[in-house]
């Protein structure tokens, strides 16, 4: 009793962080889907982010999402070039290069895919913590905010399918913590990027101007595209989506 009588007292301005961490989220996930996967000359795919209208979200809900990032509350659906991922990465590159040389192109694709998916899901925790960062007008470094910081800013589920990546990747710990701190550092640096962040700032004030409750990728790439005149100075602009 104690503790709902707590959570029923948390004033307007919590309420409001809460949303607009959830927002600065999603818009992570969403401009590294499109902003990432150009750069890295991937094809275009289909995804949409489902919420709850965020003038509909609760103060009891905002604090059901401080203690854990509820899925049910807003997440991306779709945006993953990799879908099923093979029970071994080693196994599939033989497999695919063993009888034909001309199928080390798909090979080496299909990693730069692999990469990007890991990179997409560690952009919306970063990109939360980063707004964090900004609200309590603190440093944003990777002294601060590590891999394990993740999980304080929404990451749980985002980790727990980069995991499932990193499984596949190798068998052995000590090539997954280096995978992963590889591209965690690239993630980072694309939160970092100013043109990057100037995108994903300009996507979560959209969402928080709306109440839909699925935003699909047509609307979301021509938001981002609008942002800094649609030509970030890295050569990523925003890409489209099909289904």
């Amino acid at each position: 009793m104690k503790r709902i009588k707590i959570i029923e007292t948390r004033g307007q301005g919590e309420l409001t962080e809460h949303r607009q961490r959830i927002a600065f989220h999603e818009a992570g996930h969403a401009a590294g889907i499109c902003l990432n996967n150009k750069a890295r000359q991937l094809p275009p795919v289909f995804f949409k982010i489902i919420f709850k209208g965020m003038g509909g979200v609760t103060e009891t809900e905002s604090m059901a999402y401080k203690v854990a990032h509820d899925e049910c509350m807003a997440h991306v659906e779709g945006g993953r070039l990799i879908e099923s991922l093979p029970s071994s990465i080693d196994n599939l590159v033989c497999e695919l290069t063993e009888h034909d040389n001309s199928m080390k192109q798909l090979a080496e694709d299909y990693m730069v895919a692999f990469d990007a998916d890991i990179i997409n899901l560690l952009i919306g925790p970063l990109a939360e913590a980063k707004r964090v960062a900004e609200m309590d007008d603190e440093l944003f470094n990777q002294k601060l905010v590590n891999l394990k910081a993740l999980e304080n800013y929404g990451g749980d589920s985002d980790l727990a399918l980069v995991n499932e990546y990193l499984q596949s990747f190798s068998t052995d710990k000590r090539q997954q913590a280096e995978k992963l701190n590889e591209l965690f550092n690239v993630a980072f640096d694309f939160i970092n990027n100013d043109e990057n962040w100037a995108a994903i700032t300009k996507l979560a004030g959209y969402i928080l101007g709306g109440d839909q409750n699925t935003i699909y990728c047509e609307e979301i790439a021509s938001t981002l595209e609008q942002s800094v005149d649609g030509i970030p100075s890295n050569g990523a602009v925003a890409g489209g989506c099909h289904g």
